[in-house]
């Protein structure tokens, strides 16, 4: 199927992207708020090659979209947001000659019953700065660690 994501690679990411969520221990509005401080003006579109490198939920409301390693996309979904994102292992993203635009394309969870696969409409896309979110998650791992250590045994 054209843009979809092969199960197991999605699934992979799917665990990778929650044990980051272990690792930094925040919650789902607070990776939200990570990233939004990390992301740029929002743009119209962006190229899509048809297949993903990885991919974050970000609670029901957003979506990251990483295109390379070094390249990803805050992706904001307009009325209600994308119920059931955050526990989905499958997802589309619809595009138009490789190309997503915001306000025409959706996100699609396929890991619905049959006929019930849910589309989300994407209101805003952002670039992120990929650099930035893995320093500040670096330093937030480090500080709960150094916080964790501090507490004497036994309290």
């Amino acid at each position: 199927m054209p843009g979809s994501i092969p199960l197991t690679f999605a699934a992979a990411v799917c665990a990778a992207a929650l044990a980051s969520c272990a690792t930094t221990g925040l919650s789902d509005q607070q990776r939200l708020a990570l990233y939004r401080e990390h992301a740029g003006q929002p743009q119209r579109d962006f190229r899509y090659s048809r297949q993903l490198t990885g991919w974050t939920a970000l609670g029901d409301e957003a979506l990251a979209v990483w295109t390379k390693p070094n390249e990803a996309y805050l992706l904001e979904f307009g009325g209600g947001g994308c119920n059931g994102l955050d526990s989905a292992s499958t997802i589309l993203i619809t595009n138009l000659l490789g190309q997503v635009s915001a306000g025409l394309d959706r996100v699609k969870i396929l890991d619905r019953p049959p006929g019930f696969n849910l589309t989300c409409r994407i209101e805003t896309i952002r670039p992120l700065d990929t650099k930035a979110i893995r320093a500040s998650e670096k330093a937030l791992r480090q500080a709960r660690t150094a916080e964790r250590d501090a507490v004497p045994p036994g309290s």
